[in-house]
């Protein structure tokens, strides 16, 4: 007896959701980032607006003076949604716990000159309270913020932040021999030492900021924009004359999501300024005032860790590059 097996192809009926196909036309099929993304935001049927915030629906438009034709065209060149995003950062995670093993087994950090150990202690640590600022202005953010294409990359973002916290939290730890009493001391420098206090009120200003949008340019393209390229380039290279190389690879992470953060920050603002002139000029206002406000907060620390004469210049220079990349967003940066 012979038994003949047939197969019989199935053609779906459709490729795709209905939001996708009114979006990029009739059954055509979608990216995973794209289904994940597009339209997802509730836009009708709330029933009454909010008691805490009268004047505005729960996703509305008008809470920023921002303006564009369609929110969704802010895609993230990453394309990350919910399992991109965890397979990338956990992967970068694994690296990361490798190096912590790496320096700790070896006990590299005892290579750091008695001065810089100091030096290290006060400028790297403090940045905890400020990861954790901008965990909430993210967070912030993404509430207030409207179409999925932002608001979901902007709570990718705030978890970053909160990682990044703990990477250096760990490092404190690392330094006292797990006492914690190096990271009482950074919080101790983060609300009283005077070259702490004009960033922490930055931070805190930031909090307070009434329109999202920016609330996203203060935080992720100015305040990103010259506090990781100064704390992890500008103060790791001279770490590094004094047995700091093992710093540089317990904060690796910090450097690499910097650049993959900063390709989402460009195309966002890119995509924002190049769809209105009145864009263009209140993008190009909030940057110039809140670049010039986190280049001054930032000197008197520069100058306390780099000295009088390389701190002002290593400012100088980060705002020189920060700018350039304004620029090329298409900001008058000023």
């Amino acid at each position: 007896m012979t038994i003949d097996i047939k197969t019989l192809k199935v053609e779906p009926r459709r490729h795709t959701f209905g939001h996708i196909a009114r979006r990029l036309g009739a059954d055509k099929p979608a990216s995973r980032y794209e289904e994940g993304t597009l339209d997802l935001q509730a836009t009708t049927n709330f029933h009454y607006k909010p008691l805490w915030d009268v004047e505005h629906w729960h996703f509305d438009e008008t809470r920023t003076a921002i303006r564009m034709s369609d929110w969704y065209a802010l895609r993230d060149p990453r394309q990350y949604y919910y399992a991109t995003y965890n397979i990338a950062r956990a992967n970068q995670y694994q690296a990361t716990e490798r190096n912590f093993e790496f320096v700790e087994k070896r006990g590299l950090l005892a290579s750091l000159t008695p001065e810089w150990r100091d030096t290290l202690s006060f400028y790297l640590l403090p940045l905890r309270h400020v990861e954790w600022g901008a965990n909430m202005n993210c967070t912030d953010i993404c509430d207030r913020g409207y179409g999925t294409a932002i608001t979901a990359p902007c709570i990718f973002s705030a978890g970053d932040h909160l990682a990044m916290a703990q990477i250096i939290g760990r490092v404190g730890l690392m330094l006292d021999g797990n006492l914690g009493n190096a990271l009482d001391a950074a919080k101790a420098a983060w609300m009283d030492a005077p070259e702490w206090q004009g960033l922490r009120k930055l931070v805190e200003d930031s909090f307070v900021i009434k329109d999202w949008f920016e609330q996203f340019v203060a935080q992720n393209l100015c305040l990103d924009g010259l506090i990781y390229p100064l704390v992890y380039t500008k103060f790791e290279e001279e770490g590094r004359a004094k047995g700091g190389t093992a710093v540089t690879m317990l904060t690796e992470f910090m450097t690499d999501w910097f650049a993959e953060h900063s390709r989402w920050v460009d195309s966002v603002i890119k995509t924002t300024a190049a769809e209105s002139p009145e864009n263009k000029a209140l993008l190009s206002g909030w940057f110039s005032a809140w670049g010039r406000a986190a280049s001054e907060a930032l000197t008197p620390l520069a100058i306390r860790v780099l000295g009088a004469e390389k701190g002002p210049a290593a400012v100088e220079a980060c705002v020189a590059t920060l700018k350039k990349r304004a620029t090329a967003l298409g900001l008058a940066a000023v």
